[in-house]
Order: C-alpha cells, then sequence, then structure tokens
C-alpha cells in the first residue's frame, strides 16, 4: 500500500494524520522478553512433550516440511502494511539457514506440525516467524516451540529477545505474554485518503 506512515501509538503525529484525513488500516505490536524464567519456558516444552510431540531444533533437512508448513498457512497470516509475511519458496526456505536462522520445530512423528524461527540481531535475538497447522493450534504448541528457541540462545549468553505481530492476531499475542513477553511499542499504519476511496 503506498505512501502508508507507521506512527508508534505514542506520536504526536497520530492527531496530526487524522485531521487530514488519513485512516488506520491495520495495527501492530513489538514486545521484548527480558532475562527470561527459565521454568516457564521449560514447562512450555514439556506440555508439548506430554502430548506425544517432540520439540527440538532442526536442520535444513527440513526445509521442504518448513516450506510446505508455510505453504499451508500462508492465508491465515494476518495482513497489514506493517506485517505482512510471505511464506517463501524451498530455495528461501532453505536460505533461512544461510541467514543465521535456527529453527525450532513440533514434530508429530516425522511430521512438522509447528515451527519458529530467530535470529540474533543487533542486541538481542528476534523471532522471525511462528507457524503452527491449523489443526494443532491451541495446544501451546507455539508457545512450546519457541520457549524451546529461548531456551537454546539463553544457552548462548543471549537475554533479550524480541517479537512482534498484527493487533488482530490475538492468539500469538497470548502466547508470548504467556512466555513473559511485554508489549513495549503499538504502532499504526495509517493510509491517506486516496487510498481509502
Amino acid at each position: 500500500m503506498p505512501d502508508v506512515e507507521f506512527v508508534r501509538d505514542d506520536d504526536p503525529r497520530r492527531a496530526v494524520l487524522e485531521q487530514a484525513g488519513y485512516t488506520v488500516v491495520g495495527e501492530s505490536w513489538g514486545a521484548r522478553l527480558r532475562d527470561p524464567d527459565r521454568a516457564l519456558l521449560e514447562a512450555a516444552v514439556l506440555r508439548a512433550a506430554a502430548a506425544g510431540l517432540s520439540v527440538r531444533e532442526v536442520g535444513p533437512e527440513y526445509a521442504q516440511a518448513l516450506c510446505d508448513l508455510e505453504t499451508t498457512n500462508a492465508a491465515d497470516y494476518p495482513y497489514t502494511p506493517a506485517t505482512a509475511h510471505t511464506a517463501r519458496d524451498l530455495t528461501g526456505t532453505r536460505d533461512l539457514w544461510l541467514e543465521g536462522g535456527r529453527v525450532f520445530g513440533a514434530l508429530d512423528g516425522e511430521r512438522l506440525v509447528g515451527a519458529t524461527v530467530i535470529r540474533t540481531v543487533e542486541d538481542r535475538a528476534e523471532t522471525a516467524f511462528t507457524s503452527v497447522l491449523p489443526e494443532y493450534r491451541g495446544k501451546g504448541i507455539g508457545q512450546a516451540v519457541k520457549a524451546a528457541s529461548i531456551l537454546a540462545l539463553l544457552a548462548n549468553g543471549c537475554t533479550l529477545f524480541g517479537t512482534g505481530g498484527a493487533g488482530l492476531n490475538a492468539a500469538s499475542l497470548g502466547a508470548n505474554e504467556a512466555l513473559g513477553y511485554t508489549i513495549e511499542e503499538r504502532w499504526y499504519s495509517y493510509a491517506p485518503p486516496a487510498a481509502n476511496q
């Protein structure tokens, strides 16, 4: 969407944009997790294990499975101009590992049913995305793979973690808050009057 303005919720420009006829076309949030509660994270992983799933880091041999997972879920990602998510093809999925991403998956037998990708950026570890197959949602799998990724990065000395998402995605927000993330910023996407006609 052309000419969209991304403005934090505490920015005085919001009032100026609204007076000029701009309208909100999306909301998003950013959250941080500082000094995570290891026991809380381990409990999230153990709940998935108790349900019969294996939660662990997976390598590029899972590129096809991750690509299939993302293709299945592509239409389910809530869209905002600030949080648009595009599923990668197989080559792009393989590149996740080459780009420094670490992938943590939930496996039901040999089937990859959920995954998260995390990478170190600047002063923190940032989640790129978390994805769970529709029939496995609502069972704590997203929390489990994310918790496993945080535990792994904690072992490497990382203590600050970031994530974010669309304001429409209440399930994602709830899962992150359950792991101890705190929203530190909210953003609004404003479209100019011409884009609303």
